[in-house]
């Protein structure tokens, strides 16, 4: 029966927004408060998952989370429980994804986004991305339609996960995109590393970042950030890392996002996303970390992969200053978004 209130509650603090916590916003790091912008949060709807994402995601809950994954999954992905946990962590800002990938982890439309979004419009921000599973015949369609979502101005960026949407980072096929983001000077967050998630391609030309550098070179006008780091979900492994870096070294409109990767789950000890931190600052790429949990995920995931972060940075040496660039800084400079105490 506790289990059952504890449900209960999880659900009614999602849909009223509580958070339980009244903490002011921001982390304090060695003494001093900085503000934090989460730039990676994935809303939806349960019924939009496919069956085996579904299974894969309640088999990731805590018990007695896990026994029923549809009221906890609805409570944090809604627009409230989103900012519920936000408040618990101390979360500023967040964007949150549209998604078109029907085949792995399901769709969250550019619509679900920009309602979300104008629910508080100065703390929640959106990524617009489209459908590219049919590209060729649809190319065109699509396209005017990111555009329109993009035309909205809580609509900041464009999100793409080439694993999970099935195409290559190279294929120019599908350059218009980054012509789009070129165009309308609209960041572009990009999935690289492998993926848990059932149902996603493997293969290099889908994870591996070192296949971007195609688009990249030709669109100087676009900015990218790759996302997770191009981390090895798979065996939990800092997989691509060096190739990010190298990148970002190269080309001035490549940034980092290190989401997912130093999660309980996927970097048990830390040490994975300790080292990541550490060759950043050693790269001297301070200035192009944009901070990201890849939350909600399960109750108190967003402050924990916040916390998790913020131990790594303090082991890798990472002054305020510098980390008050990667968790805010940096975010509000690239997307041009003015910050929210």
């Amino acid at each position: 029966m506790l289990w059952k209130l504890h449900l209960v509650g999880i659900a009614i603090a999602g849909v009223l927004g509580l958070s339980g916590c009244d903490s002011p916003r921001g982390i304090d790091y060695d003494g001093k408060r900085l503000l934090v912008v989460d730039m990676h949060l994935h809303p939806g709807d349960w019924d939009g998952i496919p069956d085996d994402t579904r299974k894969f995601i309640g088999g990731r809950f805590p018990f007695p989370l896990n026994l029923n994954p549809k009221t906890t999954a609805e409570g944090i992905l809604s627009a409230e429980g989103i900012l519920s946990e936000m408040d618990k962590a101390g979360v500023s800002q967040s964007v949150l994804f549209a998604v078109y990938s029907p085949r792995t982890v399901g769709i969250t439309t550019n619509e679900r986004v920009l309602s979300d979004t104008a629910k508080a419009p100065d703390r929640l921000f959106g990524l617009a991305s489209l459908r590219v599973d049919n590209f060729r015949a649809d190319k065109d369609s699509e396209l005017n339609r990111l555009r329109a979502a993009l035309s909205n101005p809580s609509m900041i960026g464009i999100k793409l996960a080439h694993a999970h949407q099935h195409f290559r980072m190279d294929d120019p096929s599908f350059f218009g995109i980054y012509q789009v983001a070129s165009d309308l000077k609209k960041p572009l967050y990009l999935h690289t590393g492998s993926s848990p998630f059932p149902g996603t391609a493997s293969e290099a030309p889908y994870t591996d970042p070192s296949y971007l550098e195609s688009a990249v070179k030709a669109y100087p006008g676009a900015v990218f950030i790759l996302g997770h780091l191009g981390y090895n979900f798979t065996e939990q492994q800092n997989g691509a890392l060096e190739a990010c870096i190298r990148l970002a070294k190269i080309y001035l409109n490549v940034y980092l996002e290190p989401s997912a990767l130093g999660s309980k789950g996927s970097d048990p000890t830390g040490e994975n996303l300790k080292i990541a931190m550490q060759r950043l600052r050693e790269a001297g790429l301070v200035d192009r970390i944009i901070y990201g949990s890849d939350g909600p995920q399960s109750p108190g995931f967003v402050k924990d992969y916040l916390t998790r972060t913020v131990t790594a940075m303090r082991a890798a040496g990472y002054t305020d200053n510098e980390a008050q660039a990667v968790f805010s800084g940096n975010f509000a400079r690239v997307f041009n978004v003015a910050p929210a105490k």
